[in-house]
């Protein structure tokens, strides 16, 4: 499939698949978007403590490399795992301007480092941020009552409707600790409905630029 760069309305770039006319993030702002569904409505709720982390779509690792530079905020000691059946290809990941935008020098070597680390081996990026990148499908996975935070970040249901159904949201369920909370950007009642049938709580947050509505999604106790 047929993959290109662009540039996003707030100078953040993303990669824009073109036979889906979808792309890896808003093109209201990639960045903006990260920080609104991820990281204010997800990461916030943790402070001063170990959290893991699990990522639905790694993809262009936008969203782990601003939770790297929020961790420290924060106060936490993050275990991030990013799972990604279809990554980018280094001249892809190489062409955003991540560092730049965000004005994180610093983390320009993290960054390359997530990108090249070997897939299934948990490395250390910063004294408080362990990384694991898993290449398989979203419907692999299979952990229980690991991860207190998950980022679900898959193309939308438009393109990949079989990545928002009951099935995958239970998964995730399992996958988490009680009173473990899952964010993402889309607002969709077909989404919604998945989720409260696979036993999550589920709030309807103001959404990110370009977007009316997100969800947060909350395993009870």
């Amino acid at each position: 499939m047929k993959r290109r760069i662009i540039t996003t309305a707030d100078g953040s770039k993303t990669i824009h698949l073109e036979e889906w006319n979808e792309q890896y993030h808003s093109k209201h702002g990639a960045i903006q978007e990260a920080y609104h569904v991820f990281i204010k409505n997800g990461l916030a709720l943790f402070k001063k403590r170990d959290i893991h982390i699990l990522e639905i779509g790694f993809g262009t690792g936008l969203n782990a490399l601003i939770t790297l530079l929020e961790a420290g905020n924060y106060l936490l000691n993050v275990h991030y795992t990013g799972v990604e059946a279809y990554p980018v290809v280094s001249e892809e990941w190489q062409a955003l301007n991540y560092i730049s935008e965000l004005k994180a020098e610093t983390l320009k070597p993290h960054f390359k480092k997530m990108h090249e680390c070997p897939w299934g081996k948990e490395v250390l990026i910063s004294d408080y941020f362990s990384f694991q990148k898993q290449h398989k499908k979203f419907a692999a996975v299979a952990d229980e009552n690991l991860f207190d935070l998950i980022y679900f970040d898959a193309f939308g249901a438009r393109v990949q409707p079989e990545l928002w159904t009951e099935t995958i949201f239970v998964k995730m369920f399992k996958a988490m600790k009680p009173k473990g909370v899952l964010v993402t950007y889309s607002a969709k009642g077909s989404v919604r409905r998945a989720m409260q049938s696979a036993g999550f709580l589920v709030e309807r947050l103001p959404g990110p630029p370009g977007k009316r509505e997100m969800l947060r999604a909350t395993k009870p106790r």
